[in-house]
């Protein structure tokens, strides 16, 4: 447990003798060879949880939450993501230049590129049915939160798939309980924190990602078995191939497949160090553009300091009444999910780690940010009687750690974080 602003001291920039991450008991790689669709990072379908949460507190119940959550899984949003690939391998296959595995390859996304026209970018049924699972857990895990006049704002950017996945859990609460005040609404006027444009501070100290990232990205790429898989000319493949974009388009488009109820299969092109590999580029990307990395000064999560605002103004309008039942319910992106998290210094969200190299051993992107990823803040009181304000984080529904002491993990206090989030962010505005 941190109790320190991460993002903002320098001076405890974790390295490599620092302790692994806290939250899984096996390495990343080890994780992906398991399952080697973690590798996909955003693209990763969502998972739900098979852990048991810890009881309420002797005398408490839930009767607050406030949410935020990205859009599940999703269509890829551009048409040259699938058609560069199959304009790639037609022009090979007509000069006699594709094997047999790459002859298939073509068919493959032949087969399945018709069901993305005037898709592109949106949810999915896999995607539909991550959001009515979670809706669903919700109001199980915490059903005094949705009885009786439980009233649940909902609230989506004006994406598509985000008011689409709104709009799945919302069937679900509904479904709980048909009394419950429902009340949906979407519009430009949200924008401004559920899926705020990176300020001028912000963009300034981005400008140095891709620079880190290239090293990392010719390090970690080697398409040179992939490329003598596919084609079966050397000199074609080094005189009218990019191999790396090549070898990285393809495993963008493979990754995403589990997206779709679909037969198509990418993934065996690829062998487990490839997709680790792969999957190690992806990790440094995410991290230094919207983690708390020291390569881009720690303040990309900062881009959510509207949005957590929100979250605490939101509470304190509920959390003194107790005839008050219900939830704020956001919906968004992965650009949200992702740096809130590490606002939150969830777990081991807010590291910062000096060695990219060694990024995976601390900070590790699809335990953050799978499709329909979310964070849940679950607000406690007594049952009888005046007390603490009890809170526990969900990331991704899972119990995780937050930023200040407490003796009743996973309830903190929740005088004590409103404190800490709110000192951290003017701590941060007055720079």
């Amino acid at each position: 447990m941190q109790k320190i602003r991460p993002m903002l001291k320098s001076a405890l920039i974790i390295t490599l003798s620092a302790l692994p991450l806290l939250t899984s008991a096996q390495t990343a790689r080890e994780e992906i060879h398991e399952n080697i669709l973690r590798s996909g990072s955003n693209h990763m379908a969502y998972i739900a949880p098979d852990k048991p949460l810890t009881a309420a507190p002797k005398g408490y119940e839930p009767f607050y939450i406030s949410h935020y959550g990205r859009h599940g899984s999703r269509w890829l949003l551009n048409d040259n993501d699938y058609m560069g690939l199959i304009k790639t391998l037609r022009k090979a296959d007509k000069y006699g230049k594709l094997t047999d595995l790459g002859k298939k390859t073509l068919k493959d996304l032949e087969k399945f590129y018709p069901c993305t026209v005037k898709r592109l970018g949106d949810l999915t049924s896999v995607g539909e049915r991550q959001h009515h699972g979670i809706g669903k857990r919700m109001t199980e895990h915490f059903p005094e939160v949705f009885r009786g006049n439980a009233q649940v704002d909902a609230r989506s950017t004006v994406v598509i798939r985000c008011i689409l996945s709104m709009t799945a859990e919302c069937e679900e609460i509904t479904a709980f309980n048909p009394k419950v005040k429902m009340h949906n609404d979407v519009s430009e006027a949200f924008q401004y924190y559920l899926n705020h444009e990176r300020d001028s501070k912000i963009r300034e100290a981005s400008k140095g990602r891709n620079g880190v990232l290239n090293k990392y990205r010719q390090a970690y790429t080697h398409p040179e078995r992939l490329m003598s898989t596919l084609f079966n000319d050397k000199a074609y493949i080094k005189d009218s191939l990019n191999a790396h974009a090549f070898m990285s388009s393809l495993f963008w488009v493979t990754t995403n497949m589990q997206s779709h109820d679909t037969d198509v299969d990418l993934y065996p092109l690829f062998t487990e160090e490839e997709c680790y590999d792969l999957w190690k580029i992806q990790n440094i990307d995410w991290y230094l553009g919207y983690g708390p990395a020291p390569q881009t000064k720690g303040i990309m999560p900062y881009n959510q300091s509207n949005l957590l605002r929100n979250m605490i103004e939101s509470a304190d309008t509920v959390v003194g009444n107790r005839n008050f039942n219900g939830a704020a319910l956001r919906f968004g992106h992965e650009v949200c999910v992702m740096p809130l998290a590490c606002l939150l210094e969830l777990d081991s969200c807010g590291r910062q780690v000096e060695d990219l190299g060694h990024l995976e051993d601390y900070w590790v992107n699809y335990r953050i940010y799978p499709m329909a990823c979310n964070i849940q803040l679950v607000f406690y009181r007594p049952k009888k009687g005046n007390g603490d304000i009890l809170v526990k984080a969900l990331l991704n529904e899972k119990e995780a750690t937050m930023p200040v002491k407490t003796d009743t993990y996973p309830y903190y206090k929740w005088q004590d974080i409103r404190k800490y989030y709110i000192k951290k962010l003017d701590d941060f505005d007055k720079q």
